[in-house]
């Protein structure tokens, strides 16, 4: 019986100051030790935004999932990740009659948030959950024709390292990346929930 061939993921990381970074950093160091995972910083790779369209595309082509890693700046993403989608996303390669480079890939964020977790939803200050302020990417995910994820989510993130939550955190990014990468992850039970770590056990299918 043939191996089924691992997925090989893909993770855009963007944080304009990784060094001073207690969570993001860590999880962008872990991610670096996986098998089949290619992390890209995307500030250190384009100091001056003056992004490589080529380059991006072809890594989009060559690889299965994509991961937009990041910390929640004024409920989205930093500024660089923007840039990327404007000008890497273009009509004819990411959506329009014959932009079907995207077709069938999956998506996800990996995002770190300072505010507590009932801090996000309808009766919270934020009034909104985080999948809900992440919709415009959602949605990016659903032009394209990706398979959009809920995101992986980190609240209090300030404090992750203090209240030793971050370990953890990490644990459980290792265990997306590797059932991402073996195809075992229930997108169905997945898209019932507004972050996938919420419920990871409902997420991740045994390995067979």
């Amino acid at each position: 019986m043939t191996k089924k061939k691992n997925a090989k993921i893909l993770i855009l990381f963007a944080h304009p100051a990784p060094y001073q970074s207690e969570v993001n950093l860590p999880l962008f160091w872990a991610s670096k030790a996986e098998d089949d995972v290619t992390v890209v910083d995307l500030y250190g790779e384009y100091p001056r935004f003056r992004i490589n369209i080529d380059r991006e595309q072809q890594r989009l082509l060559e690889h299965d999932v994509l991961v937009f890693m990041f910390p929640l700046y004024w409920y989205s993403t930093p500024a660089i990740l923007k840039e990327w989608q404007d000008l890497v996303l273009e009509y004819g390669f990411a959506y329009g009659a014959d932009g079907a480079a995207l077709k069938g890939k999956t998506f996800l964020c990996a995002v770190s948030a300072g505010g507590p977790a009932q801090a996000y939803c309808e009766e919270g200050y934020n009034h909104y959950t985080i999948r809900e302020l992440l919709r415009p990417l959602e949605q990016t995910a659903s032009l394209t024709g990706m398979n959009f994820l809920p995101p992986f989510a980190l609240f209090s993130s300030r404090s992750a390292v203090e209240d030793s939550r971050l370990e953890n955190h990490i644990q459980d990014w290792k265990r997306v990346l590797q059932a991402l990468r073996e195809g075992r992850v229930d997108y169905e039970a997945a898209d019932r929930l507004n972050r996938i770590n919420a419920n990871l056990d409902l997420v991740i299918k045994e390995p067979t």
